[in-house]
């Protein structure tokens, strides 16, 4: 037998061919191979000569000093009591002459090197993968711990797709210079968190290309060549081995966005971007809706919102008022609104007996006439008193964007070409914006998240533009794993809408043309795209608002025949109105009617829906 004593075989420099009948042991481990090195750690393939079974060892590259080596053990040894079904198990701490080591039981784990190819891994076993890595980093990080070093190496699966993580605090801690004591070490735990997950994200590259990003193989020399350390830039190519879909392309670039601001700040925003993209890729568990439905059936689509209960008493109040005074009560209610649409079409859809109609309704006046005024109190009964599951700051946000929609429902009526009916135009506008307000109402966190990264900022560098801010539609990806507007249109299906009006409500995107309309449906999602891109132009930062606007005039001006000039005084009636509203309208109710009242360019007729 041959000792493993000399530093060239256990620092991962060994040659690849040994003589024959040549063995290598560390202790009572036989080393078989080399799974992986990087600056900081390896792991060795090895046998234990005493149970003949095979382990994984992972080290230090380089042997700690004394003094270093008791801190060392320390945090590893508290790390390996950490119990988690995406940790490895540990099987073994100890020191084989003042060298360190873990082991793992191999069971039937390979290393996600071992799975890696030139051909690239199916992206949704990549996703598969790093939402279990992600899930078990994020258990380590919230008990104040770290990886320090994660490798495509470190990482391990079995047949059945189960991941583990292997090599936690193996690397040894880098503690910050320039600070001392506690804050010293959280800091320091805190930074080592967000390069775990960035290191995640590079490795999720090397698995989806086929080859390491910046073609370095040491995932934490790739690290420190990107910003802040260096200046290089790590994006999924175009040109792979393997289609990369559009949302995990989003989530993997996120993941290693060269600003620091734009990246995943924690592996659990990160293992939920994963697992809400797998989720609506399974058409048997219901696509975009699986993230929603449970949450609908517990909480509802919207709550009612500020002075619901008075809202309900008038109801029981209208008993014999006009089908079209008791629509102007519910315009003033959002919640209600959708409540209505989702009784009767759903009603439709299941067979129910409601009244005779002839397709989706999408007009408040004809929802109430077939559920009567009855059906409209029980609607309006059967909602969460505001704010529902919301803190305090998430409602602040739901009541902002309230008031936008409501002010782009009321700039459309005023769009609007005459003979267009204005309850069906707000309504079409309110609706192109389901998606974000259900997105706001149930995943606050992760809304607040798009919307930061849409911000726009300012560049650090003098002569260089300035960063533009993701897109709406990258920004949902690289958060939920799935664009806002299709939740949006995930629950418009549910409520019995067909792919017609599915296919008005669908927001023209800002980066398309807005083509001339072919018939009524195209003018009227065109004339609501135009009012809520708008109120979206007016939410940008001041110094970008006027060519914002200016941008949505040159779009829609020919295909809707609307000069600019109409448009800045559309939205001007619009300011002004607001401005002077009462502390309630200011606090996101608006007055019965408000919505439908407002009248259009020459005037509205009933066109009907």
């Amino acid at each position: 037998m041959v000792s493993l004593t000399t530093p060239m075989p256990l620092d991962g420099n060994a040659p690849a061919a040994k003589p024959a009948g040549a063995v290598r042991m560390f202790g009572r481990y036989q080393l078989m191979r080399l799974l992986g090195k990087s600056d900081h750690t390896m792991a060795w393939l090895v046998m234990n000569t005493q149970d003949q079974q095979e382990y994984m060892l992972t080290m230090p590259r380089k042997a700690p000093q004394a003094e270093a080596l008791q801190a060392w053990q320390l945090s590893v040894k508290r790390a390996g009591r950490l119990n988690h079904p995406c940790l490895a198990r540990v099987a073994d701490i100890g020191e084989h002459e003042r060298w360190p080591y873990v082991a793992y039981d191999r069971g039937t784990f390979v290393t996600w090197a071992e799975r890696f190819s030139r051909q690239g891994v199916p992206g949704a076993d990549v996703a598969l993968w790093a939402a279990q890595a992600a899930q078990g980093l994020a258990f380590v990080h919230e008990a104040g711990l770290a990886h320090h070093d994660l490798q495509p190496w470190m990482l391990l699966v079995d047949e059945d797709q189960k991941v583990a993580v292997m090599g936690l605090e193996v690397a040894g801690r880098r503690l910050l210079a320039s600070r001392d004591g506690a804050m010293d070490e959280l800091r320091a735990v805190r930074d080592a968190a967000e390069i775990d997950v960035l290191a995640l994200g590079l490795v999720m590259h090397h698995g989806l290309v086929g080859q390491p990003a910046l073609d370095e193989a040491d995932v934490s020399k790739v690290v420190a060549r990107m910003p802040p350390q260096g200046q290089d830039i790590v994006r999924l190519p175009w040109t792979v081995p393997r289609p990369i879909p559009e949302p995990l392309r989003a989530i993997v670039n996120r993941a290693s966005d060269h600003q620091q601001r734009q990246r995943y700040r924690n592996a659990r925003t990160l293992q939920r971007a994963l697992e809400g993209w797998l989720k609506t890729c399974e058409a048997q568990s219901g696509g975009p809706l699986a993230l929603l439905l449970d949450r609908l059936r517990s909480v509802g689509v919207l709550p009612a919102q500020l002075g619901g209960a008075d809202r309900a008493a008038r109801l029981a109040l209208m008993e014999r008022c006009r089908t079209s005074e008791l629509a102007e009560v519910v315009l003033g209610d959002l919640a209600l609104t959708f409540e209505l649409l989702r009784m009767v079409n759903t009603a439709q859809v299941h067979g129910d007996q409601v009244a005779s109609t002839d397709g989706p309704v999408l007009m408040l006046r004809r929802a109430i006439a077939m559920l009567g005024v009855d059906g409209v109190r029980r609607a309006a009964l059967s909602l969460r008193p505001w704010p529902g599951p919301m803190n305090e700051a998430a409602a602040v946000e739901m009541e902002t964007l309230i008031r936008r929609v409501q002010r782009a429902a009321r700039i459309a009526v005023r769009l609007a070409p005459a003979g267009y009916d204005g309850e069906v135009i707000s309504l079409v506008t309110m609706l192109q914006n389901l998606g974000r307000l259900v997105v706001q109402y149930h995943f606050p966190e992760e809304s607040a998240q798009i919307r930061r990264l849409m911000m726009p900022a300012e560049s650090l560098q003098a002569g260089t533009a300035d960063d533009p801010g993701m897109s709406a539609e990258a920004a949902s990806f690289a958060v939920l794993g799935v664009d806002v507007e299709v939740l949006g249109l995930a629950v418009a299906q549910h409520w019995g809408l067909d792919d017609s009006v599915q296919h008005l409500i669908r927001r023209i995107p800002p980066d398309s043309p807005v083509r001339q309309p072919e018939g009524d449906n195209d003018i009227l999602r065109a004339t609501a795209s135009c009012a809520n891109d708008l109120v979206d132009a007016l939410t940008q930062p001041a110094r970008r608002v006027p060519a914002a606007l200016k941008n949505v005039a040159q779009r829609y001006a020919r295909p809707l025949a609307i000069s600019p000039r109409e448009m800045q005084e559309a939205l001007q009636i619009e300011l002004q109105s607001a401005s002077s509203q009462t502390v309630q309208q200011a606090a996101g109710v608006m007055p019965p009617g408000h919505a439908a009242g407002a009248t259009g360019r020459t005037g509205n007729s009933a066109r009907a829906s």
